[in-house]
Protein backbone atom coordinates (compact mmCIF):
# COMPACT_ATOMS: atom_id res chain seq x y z
CA UNK A 1 0.00 0.00 0.00
CA UNK A 2 0.98 3.60 -0.73
CA UNK A 3 1.53 5.87 2.03
CA UNK A 4 -1.11 8.49 0.58
CA UNK A 5 -3.56 5.55 0.73
CA UNK A 6 -2.88 4.65 4.18
CA UNK A 7 -3.31 7.96 5.15
CA UNK A 8 -6.51 7.78 3.94
CA UNK A 9 -7.54 4.60 5.25
CA UNK A 10 -5.92 5.05 8.62
CA UNK A 11 -7.01 8.44 9.43
CA UNK A 12 -9.00 8.21 12.35
CA UNK A 13 -6.21 5.84 13.67
CA UNK A 14 -3.33 8.75 13.13
CA UNK A 15 -5.82 11.31 14.58
CA UNK A 16 -6.80 9.83 17.90
CA UNK A 17 -2.60 9.06 18.44
CA UNK A 18 -1.93 12.52 17.30
CA UNK A 19 -4.56 13.57 20.07
CA UNK A 20 -3.18 11.99 22.92
CA UNK A 21 0.38 13.78 22.57
CA UNK A 22 -1.88 17.15 22.00
CA UNK A 23 -3.34 17.10 25.16
CA UNK A 24 -0.40 17.72 27.01
CA UNK A 25 0.18 20.74 25.45
CA UNK A 26 -0.56 23.83 27.73
CA UNK A 27 -2.67 25.65 25.81
CA UNK A 28 -4.59 22.66 24.05
CA UNK A 29 -5.56 21.44 27.85
CA UNK A 30 -8.90 23.72 27.72
CA UNK A 31 -9.88 22.81 23.88
CA UNK A 32 -12.79 20.09 22.68
CA UNK A 33 -11.89 17.34 20.55
CA UNK A 34 -13.32 19.18 17.79
CA UNK A 35 -10.75 22.30 18.45
CA UNK A 36 -7.78 19.61 18.73
CA UNK A 37 -8.16 18.33 15.20
CA UNK A 38 -9.51 21.26 13.85
CA UNK A 39 -7.30 21.31 10.38
CA UNK A 40 -5.10 18.19 10.90
CA UNK A 41 -7.40 16.04 9.03
CA UNK A 42 -7.30 18.61 6.48
CA UNK A 43 -3.16 19.34 6.52
CA UNK A 44 -3.52 15.08 6.29
CA UNK A 45 -5.62 14.74 3.12
CA UNK A 46 -3.88 17.70 1.76
CA UNK A 47 -0.48 15.89 2.20
CA UNK A 48 -1.94 12.60 1.05
CA UNK A 49 -3.00 14.38 -2.32
CA UNK A 50 0.59 15.42 -2.89
CA UNK A 51 2.24 11.92 -2.23
CA UNK A 52 -0.35 11.01 -5.61
CA UNK A 53 1.10 14.30 -7.41
CA UNK A 54 4.21 14.22 -9.59
CA UNK A 55 6.84 15.80 -8.32
CA UNK A 56 10.77 17.16 -9.99
CA UNK A 57 14.04 17.22 -8.11
CA UNK A 58 13.95 20.53 -8.10
CA UNK A 59 10.54 20.78 -6.66
CA UNK A 60 11.01 17.93 -3.82
CA UNK A 61 14.68 20.06 -2.67
CA UNK A 62 12.76 23.34 -2.35
CA UNK A 63 9.83 21.56 -0.32
CA UNK A 64 12.27 19.75 1.64
CA UNK A 65 13.53 23.37 2.60
CA UNK A 66 10.04 25.02 3.49
CA UNK A 67 9.92 27.00 0.48
CA UNK A 68 7.44 24.73 -1.96
CA UNK A 69 5.28 26.56 -4.33
CA UNK A 70 2.56 28.40 -3.08
CA UNK A 71 -1.02 27.42 -3.60
CA UNK A 72 -2.65 30.47 -4.37
CA UNK A 73 -5.02 30.70 -1.27
CA UNK A 74 -4.18 30.22 2.56
CA UNK A 75 -3.26 26.60 2.98
CA UNK A 76 -4.88 24.55 5.89
CA UNK A 77 -1.07 24.97 7.73
CA UNK A 78 -1.21 28.40 7.73
CA UNK A 79 -5.02 28.66 8.79
CA UNK A 80 -3.98 26.75 11.44
CA UNK A 81 -1.19 28.49 12.37
CA UNK A 82 -3.11 31.88 12.31
CA UNK A 83 -5.71 29.88 14.66
CA UNK A 84 -2.92 28.72 16.91
CA UNK A 85 -1.94 31.88 17.57
CA UNK A 86 -5.07 33.38 18.72
CA UNK A 87 -5.75 30.40 20.63
CA UNK A 88 -2.32 31.62 22.64
CA UNK A 89 -0.15 28.82 21.14
CA UNK A 90 3.59 29.64 21.29
CA UNK A 91 5.64 28.84 18.23
CA UNK A 92 7.22 25.69 19.92
CA UNK A 93 3.70 24.79 21.26
CA UNK A 94 2.70 25.30 17.40
CA UNK A 95 5.84 23.41 15.70
CA UNK A 96 5.10 20.34 18.43
CA UNK A 97 2.25 19.71 16.65
CA UNK A 98 3.17 19.04 13.48
CA UNK A 99 6.30 17.18 15.15
CA UNK A 100 3.64 14.70 16.67
CA UNK A 101 1.63 14.54 13.47
CA UNK A 102 4.43 13.60 11.50
CA UNK A 103 5.17 10.91 14.80
CA UNK A 104 1.89 9.38 14.49
CA UNK A 105 2.15 8.76 10.68
CA UNK A 106 5.10 7.29 10.70
CA UNK A 107 4.59 5.30 14.07
CA UNK A 108 1.88 3.57 12.27
CA UNK A 109 2.92 3.42 8.83
CA UNK A 110 6.22 1.62 9.69
CA UNK A 111 4.26 -0.62 12.40
CA UNK A 112 2.05 -1.84 9.52
CA UNK A 113 4.98 -2.22 6.80
CA UNK A 114 7.97 -3.38 8.98
CA UNK A 115 9.74 -4.02 5.34
CA UNK A 116 9.68 -0.91 3.35
CA UNK A 117 9.59 -0.92 -0.52
CA UNK A 118 11.58 1.81 -2.72
CA UNK A 119 8.30 3.06 -3.35
CA UNK A 120 7.46 3.58 0.20
CA UNK A 121 10.49 4.94 1.24
CA UNK A 122 9.71 7.80 -1.36
CA UNK A 123 6.47 8.13 -0.50
CA UNK A 124 7.74 8.67 3.43
CA UNK A 125 10.89 11.09 2.27
CA UNK A 126 7.91 12.87 0.40
CA UNK A 127 5.73 12.89 3.30
CA UNK A 128 8.49 14.54 5.64
CA UNK A 129 8.81 16.90 2.50
CA UNK A 130 5.62 18.17 2.95
CA UNK A 131 5.20 17.87 6.72
CA UNK A 132 8.05 20.32 6.70
CA UNK A 133 6.24 23.01 3.85
CA UNK A 134 3.36 22.81 6.51
CA UNK A 135 5.47 23.67 9.36
CA UNK A 136 6.78 26.66 6.95
CA UNK A 137 4.04 27.49 6.07
CA UNK A 138 2.69 27.65 9.53
CA UNK A 139 5.05 29.24 11.55
CA UNK A 140 5.20 31.81 8.67
CA UNK A 141 1.63 33.24 8.93
CA UNK A 142 2.14 32.15 12.58
CA UNK A 143 5.01 34.98 12.72
CA UNK A 144 2.59 37.44 10.22
CA UNK A 145 -0.12 37.54 12.84
CA UNK A 146 2.31 37.98 15.96
CA UNK A 147 4.33 41.06 13.96
CA UNK A 148 0.54 42.22 13.16
CA UNK A 149 -0.96 42.16 16.35
CA UNK A 150 2.51 43.47 17.88
CA UNK A 151 2.04 46.22 15.77
CA UNK A 152 -1.27 47.32 16.78
CA UNK A 153 -0.86 46.39 20.49
CA UNK A 154 2.29 48.95 20.05
CA UNK A 155 -0.27 51.90 18.82
CA UNK A 156 -2.53 50.82 21.79
CA UNK A 157 -0.16 51.40 23.99
CA UNK A 158 1.15 54.78 22.27
CA UNK A 159 -2.54 56.10 22.19
CA UNK A 160 -3.83 54.77 25.26
CA UNK A 161 -4.69 57.99 27.29
CA UNK A 162 -3.81 55.70 30.46
CA UNK A 163 -0.49 55.63 32.10
CA UNK A 164 0.56 51.62 31.00
CA UNK A 165 4.19 49.71 32.26
CA UNK A 166 6.15 46.84 32.45
CA UNK A 167 8.52 46.06 35.27
CA UNK A 168 11.17 43.39 35.54
CA UNK A 169 11.10 40.91 38.59
CA UNK A 170 13.65 43.11 40.64
CA UNK A 171 10.42 46.11 40.44
CA UNK A 172 12.03 47.92 37.59
CA UNK A 173 10.66 49.83 34.66
CA UNK A 174 11.41 47.82 31.18
CA UNK A 175 8.55 49.70 29.32
CA UNK A 176 6.83 52.64 29.84
CA UNK A 177 4.01 54.04 26.80
CA UNK A 178 3.84 57.92 26.67
CA UNK A 179 0.88 58.65 29.29
CA UNK A 180 3.66 56.81 31.57
CA UNK A 181 6.20 59.38 31.29
CA UNK A 182 3.73 62.43 31.02
CA UNK A 183 2.31 61.69 34.52
CA UNK A 184 5.94 61.69 35.87
CA UNK A 185 6.78 64.62 33.83
CA UNK A 186 10.39 62.43 32.54
CA UNK A 187 11.37 61.88 29.52
CA UNK A 188 11.01 58.19 28.51
CA UNK A 189 14.39 57.13 28.28
CA UNK A 190 14.48 58.29 31.59
CA UNK A 191 12.17 56.18 33.67
CA UNK A 192 13.34 52.67 31.74
CA UNK A 193 15.74 50.90 34.41
CA UNK A 194 13.90 52.74 36.86
CA UNK A 195 12.36 52.02 40.36
CA UNK A 196 9.13 53.44 42.23
CA UNK A 197 11.99 53.89 44.95
CA UNK A 198 14.13 55.39 42.34
CA UNK A 199 11.49 57.83 41.38
CA UNK A 200 11.22 58.95 45.06
CA UNK A 201 7.73 57.34 44.92
CA UNK A 202 5.64 57.18 48.41
CA UNK A 203 3.97 54.35 47.88
CA UNK A 204 6.77 52.66 46.43
CA UNK A 205 6.76 49.91 49.34
CA UNK A 206 3.52 48.88 49.30
CA UNK A 207 3.61 48.76 45.61
CA UNK A 208 6.16 46.50 45.98
CA UNK A 209 4.41 43.88 47.96
CA UNK A 210 2.04 44.16 46.15
CA UNK A 211 4.12 43.05 42.89
CA UNK A 212 5.75 40.36 44.79
CA UNK A 213 2.06 39.27 45.77
CA UNK A 214 1.12 38.94 42.15
CA UNK A 215 4.55 37.08 41.25
CA UNK A 216 4.20 34.54 43.53
CA UNK A 217 0.37 34.13 42.94
CA UNK A 218 -0.42 34.76 39.04
CA UNK A 219 -3.14 37.01 39.93
CA UNK A 220 -4.05 40.50 39.00
CA UNK A 221 -4.41 42.78 42.06
CA UNK A 222 -6.20 45.91 41.82
CA UNK A 223 -5.26 48.76 44.05
CA UNK A 224 -5.48 52.01 44.82
CA UNK A 225 -3.42 55.50 45.80
CA UNK A 226 -3.07 58.64 46.42
CA UNK A 227 -0.36 60.83 45.34
CA UNK A 228 0.21 63.95 43.00
CA UNK A 229 2.85 63.74 40.50
CA UNK A 230 5.20 65.72 39.56
CA UNK A 231 3.48 66.42 36.16
CA UNK A 232 0.16 67.63 38.55
CA UNK A 233 -1.99 65.52 37.28
CA UNK A 234 -4.70 63.61 39.47
CA UNK A 235 -4.68 63.13 42.68
CA UNK A 236 -6.53 59.40 43.30
CA UNK A 237 -5.64 56.62 41.07
CA UNK A 238 -6.30 52.87 41.11
CA UNK A 239 -3.85 50.50 39.61
CA UNK A 240 -4.13 47.11 38.22
CA UNK A 241 -0.91 44.53 38.24
CA UNK A 242 -0.92 41.42 36.28
CA UNK A 243 1.68 39.15 35.60
CA UNK A 244 3.32 38.48 32.28
CA UNK A 245 3.77 34.60 31.89
CA UNK A 246 6.43 33.10 29.55
CA UNK A 247 5.39 30.00 27.87
CA UNK A 248 6.54 27.84 30.30
CA UNK A 249 3.71 29.78 32.81
CA UNK A 250 6.67 31.53 34.69
CA UNK A 251 6.11 35.00 35.48
CA UNK A 252 8.44 36.80 33.17
CA UNK A 253 7.34 40.30 34.35
CA UNK A 254 4.44 42.93 36.06
CA UNK A 255 2.38 45.04 34.03
CA UNK A 256 0.91 47.91 35.68
CA UNK A 257 -2.19 50.32 34.25
CA UNK A 258 -3.03 53.30 36.08
CA UNK A 259 -6.02 55.27 35.98
CA UNK A 260 -6.60 58.49 37.22
CA UNK A 261 -10.33 58.53 39.21
CA UNK A 262 -9.19 61.96 40.72
CA UNK A 263 -12.52 63.48 39.35
CA UNK A 264 -14.85 60.58 40.31
CA UNK A 265 -13.53 59.91 43.62
CA UNK A 266 -13.91 63.93 44.63
CA UNK A 267 -17.45 63.73 43.28
CA UNK A 268 -17.87 60.28 45.44
CA UNK A 269 -17.08 61.93 48.56
CA UNK A 270 -19.21 65.13 47.89
CA UNK A 271 -22.08 62.66 47.79
CA UNK A 272 -21.16 61.07 50.61
CA UNK A 273 -19.98 64.30 52.95
CA UNK A 274 -23.25 66.22 51.58
CA UNK A 275 -25.30 62.55 52.79
CA UNK A 276 -23.67 62.45 56.39
CA UNK A 277 -23.03 66.29 56.96
CA UNK A 278 -25.56 69.43 58.30
CA UNK A 279 -25.80 71.70 54.76
CA UNK A 280 -25.30 74.23 57.25
CA UNK A 281 -22.92 73.73 59.86
CA UNK A 282 -20.72 71.24 57.99
CA UNK A 283 -20.97 69.12 61.26
CA UNK A 284 -21.91 65.39 61.33
CA UNK A 285 -25.77 64.92 61.08
CA UNK A 286 -27.68 62.07 62.38
CA UNK A 287 -26.89 59.80 60.35
CA UNK A 288 -23.19 59.98 60.61
CA UNK A 289 -23.69 60.62 63.99
CA UNK A 290 -25.77 57.88 64.92
CA UNK A 291 -22.74 55.66 63.00
CA UNK A 292 -19.82 57.41 64.98
CA UNK A 293 -22.07 56.69 67.90
CA UNK A 294 -22.14 52.62 67.35
CA UNK A 295 -18.71 52.81 66.75
CA UNK A 296 -17.73 54.27 70.43
CA UNK A 297 -19.69 51.99 72.19
CA UNK A 298 -18.21 49.09 70.23
CA UNK A 299 -14.57 50.74 71.16
CA UNK A 300 -15.76 50.94 75.00
CA UNK A 301 -16.68 47.79 74.99
CA UNK A 302 -13.14 46.25 73.86
CA UNK A 303 -11.27 48.39 75.64
CA UNK A 304 -14.00 48.46 79.06
CA UNK A 305 -13.91 52.61 78.89
CA UNK A 306 -16.55 54.63 79.58
CA UNK A 307 -18.52 56.94 77.11
CA UNK A 308 -19.90 59.74 77.59
CA UNK A 309 -22.72 61.31 75.56
CA UNK A 310 -23.77 64.90 76.07
CA UNK A 311 -27.36 66.37 74.46
CA UNK A 312 -27.82 70.07 73.75
CA UNK A 313 -30.95 72.04 72.93
CA UNK A 314 -30.61 75.90 72.86
CA UNK A 315 -32.62 78.20 75.20
CA UNK A 316 -33.98 81.05 73.19
CA UNK A 317 -33.26 80.30 69.93
CA UNK A 318 -36.91 80.62 68.78
CA UNK A 319 -37.12 83.78 69.53
CA UNK A 320 -34.11 84.86 67.82
CA UNK A 321 -35.34 83.20 64.72
CA UNK A 322 -39.18 84.73 65.28
CA UNK A 323 -37.47 88.10 65.93
CA UNK A 324 -34.63 88.82 63.56
CA UNK A 325 -35.49 85.96 61.13
CA UNK A 326 -34.06 82.15 59.68
CA UNK A 327 -30.85 84.18 58.04
CA UNK A 328 -29.79 85.15 61.54
CA UNK A 329 -30.59 82.30 63.49
CA UNK A 330 -28.54 80.50 60.63
CA UNK A 331 -25.87 82.54 61.69
CA UNK A 332 -26.37 81.78 65.32
CA UNK A 333 -26.45 78.04 64.72
CA UNK A 334 -22.92 78.63 62.90
CA UNK A 335 -21.49 80.25 65.59
CA UNK A 336 -22.56 77.97 68.04
CA UNK A 337 -20.67 74.91 66.16
CA UNK A 338 -17.58 76.51 65.92
CA UNK A 339 -17.50 77.42 69.90
CA UNK A 340 -18.67 73.50 70.49
CA UNK A 341 -15.94 71.94 68.14
CA UNK A 342 -14.04 74.21 70.51
CA UNK A 343 -14.82 73.15 73.70
CA UNK A 344 -13.75 69.48 72.90
CA UNK A 345 -11.29 67.27 71.62
CA UNK A 346 -10.08 66.41 67.89
CA UNK A 347 -11.21 63.23 68.53
CA UNK A 348 -14.85 64.08 70.23
CA UNK A 349 -17.45 64.02 67.80
CA UNK A 350 -19.91 67.43 67.73
CA UNK A 351 -23.19 66.60 65.67
CA UNK A 352 -26.34 68.50 65.02
CA UNK A 353 -29.07 66.45 64.92
CA UNK A 354 -31.63 69.10 63.05
CA UNK A 355 -33.67 72.36 64.35
CA UNK A 356 -31.51 73.89 67.55
CA UNK A 357 -30.52 70.30 68.65
CA UNK A 358 -26.95 69.44 68.72
CA UNK A 359 -24.55 66.52 70.97
CA UNK A 360 -21.13 65.90 71.38
CA UNK A 361 -19.66 62.13 72.21
CA UNK A 362 -16.95 62.49 74.83
CA UNK A 363 -14.86 58.98 73.88
CA UNK A 364 -12.78 57.27 76.68
CA UNK A 365 -13.96 59.37 79.58
CA UNK A 366 -13.01 57.87 82.97
CA UNK A 367 -14.15 60.52 85.33
CA UNK A 368 -17.51 62.12 85.87
CA UNK A 369 -15.72 65.54 86.72
CA UNK A 370 -14.07 65.80 83.49
CA UNK A 371 -17.17 65.35 81.71
CA UNK A 372 -18.70 67.88 83.97
CA UNK A 373 -15.83 70.53 83.22
CA UNK A 374 -16.73 69.95 79.17
CA UNK A 375 -20.41 70.97 80.04
CA UNK A 376 -19.38 73.52 81.81
CA UNK A 377 -17.09 75.22 79.21
CA UNK A 378 -19.95 74.75 76.66
CA UNK A 379 -22.47 76.26 78.97
CA UNK A 380 -20.06 79.42 79.19
CA UNK A 381 -19.28 79.42 75.88
CA UNK A 382 -22.69 79.60 74.56
CA UNK A 383 -23.62 82.17 77.14
CA UNK A 384 -21.73 84.70 75.68
CA UNK A 385 -23.53 87.21 73.00
CA UNK A 386 -23.35 85.72 69.43
CA UNK A 387 -23.32 88.78 66.88
CA UNK A 388 -25.83 88.61 63.79
CA UNK A 389 -26.13 91.24 60.94
CA UNK A 390 -28.70 93.04 62.82
CA UNK A 391 -27.86 93.15 66.51
CA UNK A 392 -26.32 90.82 68.69
CA UNK A 393 -28.45 88.41 70.54
CA UNK A 394 -28.47 85.89 73.90
CA UNK A 395 -28.95 82.25 73.98
CA UNK A 396 -27.76 79.94 76.62
CA UNK A 397 -28.09 75.82 76.54
CA UNK A 398 -29.67 73.05 78.62
CA UNK A 399 -27.16 70.14 78.58
CA UNK A 400 -28.22 66.73 79.40
CA UNK A 401 -25.22 63.90 80.57
CA UNK A 402 -25.88 60.10 80.18
CA UNK A 403 -22.85 57.53 80.48
CA UNK A 404 -22.31 54.26 78.58
CA UNK A 405 -22.61 51.99 79.75
CA UNK A 406 -24.11 52.91 83.35
CA UNK A 407 -27.30 54.83 82.12
CA UNK A 408 -28.13 52.68 79.04
CA UNK A 409 -27.05 49.15 77.42
CA UNK A 410 -27.43 50.34 73.43
CA UNK A 411 -26.58 53.35 71.87
CA UNK A 412 -30.38 54.63 71.31
CA UNK A 413 -30.40 53.55 74.69
CA UNK A 414 -27.54 56.19 75.55
CA UNK A 415 -29.63 58.72 73.43
CA UNK A 416 -32.93 58.58 74.74
CA UNK A 417 -31.38 58.91 78.16
CA UNK A 418 -28.87 61.93 77.19
CA UNK A 419 -32.40 63.42 75.75
CA UNK A 420 -34.24 62.91 79.16
CA UNK A 421 -31.38 64.27 81.22
CA UNK A 422 -31.33 67.38 79.04
CA UNK A 423 -35.32 68.07 79.48
CA UNK A 424 -34.82 67.80 83.07
CA UNK A 425 -32.74 70.77 82.55
CA UNK A 426 -34.57 72.77 80.42
CA UNK A 427 -37.58 72.01 83.41
CA UNK A 428 -35.28 73.32 85.48
CA UNK A 429 -34.80 76.64 84.75
CA UNK A 430 -32.47 75.85 81.63
CA UNK A 431 -28.56 77.40 81.14
CA UNK A 432 -27.82 74.25 83.62
CA UNK A 433 -26.39 70.75 83.18
CA UNK A 434 -28.59 67.40 84.21
CA UNK A 435 -27.11 64.24 84.57
CA UNK A 436 -29.16 61.31 84.08
CA UNK A 437 -28.37 59.15 86.94
CA UNK A 438 -29.00 62.21 89.08
CA UNK A 439 -32.45 62.94 91.03
CA UNK A 440 -30.90 65.96 92.12
CA UNK A 441 -30.71 68.88 89.07
CA UNK A 442 -26.79 70.02 89.47
CA UNK A 443 -27.03 73.85 89.23
CA UNK A 444 -23.93 75.57 87.90
CA UNK A 445 -24.67 78.68 86.53
CA UNK A 446 -22.06 80.89 84.50
CA UNK A 447 -20.29 82.87 86.84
Amino acid sequence: MRLADFIRAEIGAILANWEEFAKGIFHAGHMDKSSLRDHARDMLLVIADDLDSQQSETEQAAKSKGRGPASGGESWAEIHGGDRHTSGFSVMETASEFRALRASVVHLWTKAHPTVTGPQLDDLTRFHEAIDQAVAESLEHYATVKEMETRLFGAILVASPDPIYVLDLQGRIIYANKATADLFALEPEAVIGKSNFDLGFPFASDFKRNQEKVISEQATFRGKLIHTFASCQGERFDYLLAPVLDEHQHTEATVCIFRDVTEQALAEEKIWHNAHHDALTGLPNRRLFLDRLEQEVKHANRNSLPLALLFMDLDGFKEVNDSLGHEAGDLVLCAVAERLANCVREDDTVARLGGDEFTVILAATKRREDVELVAQSIIDALAKPFQTTQQPVQISASVGIAFYPRDASSPLDLVQAADQAMYNAKKSGANRMYFYDTLEKTDRHPS
